[in-house]
């Protein structure tokens, strides 16, 4: 990282620009986490509505807890463009040129694959997921939901759902570098299918095989197009090549 007169920072004061950055992070996390505050009644309204509106809390403070995590994961939620900026605009000093150029479109496509994978699983997954679990019950066994479990449940499901969304820029990226090739992907599905379905049985927040399910199966179409991403990309670089 430079000095305004091209000088390189010393270690103090990357220290320090680190510390700045980090303190613009956490009092944006702090004021969006507020303002999440205010409306975390209606927050819990509307994931409520996957059970029926019906949650409970069993523990004296757990309502109250619940609604603190809810505003602070809203904050993060709404923050992270910020956060990512801040992240960006620290390190991109110190990269190459042609580094600056991948992240600047990296990072903005990761982000929003991340908000389309939040997005699908909260609109179409998770609808279908809870609809199943709850009609597991019988007459005698009935479905009681602890507000805190359901939203650790809610959260950790969205944030697979983000994350797998990023393997179609991962796929894109190893084929540009050359560390992957479509032949490569097609060749490996059988085993690819075998990770997606032991990853979705691991980060699913439950033992039973639906949820397992409802997370491996979107994620072998996005293996799909990513393979086709990879084809695009790979005939892209033999077509420059052979100019």
């Amino acid at each position: 990282m430079l000095k305004d007169n091209n000088e390189p920072l010393t270690f103090i004061q990357h220290l320090e620009e680190l510390r700045r950055r980090i303190i613009v992070c956490l009092a944006v996390i702090f004021i969006t986490g507020i303002f999440c505050f205010f409306y975390v009644d209606k927050i819990l309204i509307l994931l409520s509505k996957f059970t029926g509106g019906k949650l409970v809390f069993i523990k004296p403070a757990e309502a109250f807890i619940t609604k603190i995590k809810v505003a602070f994961y809203g904050g993060v939620f709404i923050s992270m463009p910020v956060v990512i900026y801040q992240i960006w605009a620290f390190v991109s000093p110190a990269l190459l040129e042609l580094e600056r150029k991948v992240l600047s479109w990296v990072i903005p496509f990761s982000y929003l694959l991340f908000l389309l994978g939040v997005a699908f699983a909260f609109f179409c997954v998770l609808p279908i997921g809870m609809k199943f679990l709850l009609n597991c019950g019988t007459e005698y066994i009935q479905p009681m939901i602890s507000v805190s479990s359901y939203v650790s449940f809610v959260v950790i499901f969205l944030l697979s759902f983000g994350l797998i969304f990023q393997l179609p820029l991962i796929v894109l990226i190893l084929t540009e570098l050359g560390i992957v090739t479509p032949q490569l992907l097609v060749r490996q599905r059988k085993y690819a299918i075998l990770v997606i379905f032991t990853i979705a049985g691991i980060v699913t927040p439950g033992p039973d095989v639906f949820s397992q399910f409802l997370m491996a199966i979107p994620t072998l179409l996005l293996y799909e197009v990513s393979i086709l991403l990879s084809k695009f990309i790979f005939s892209a670089k033999k077509k420059t090549l052979t100019k």
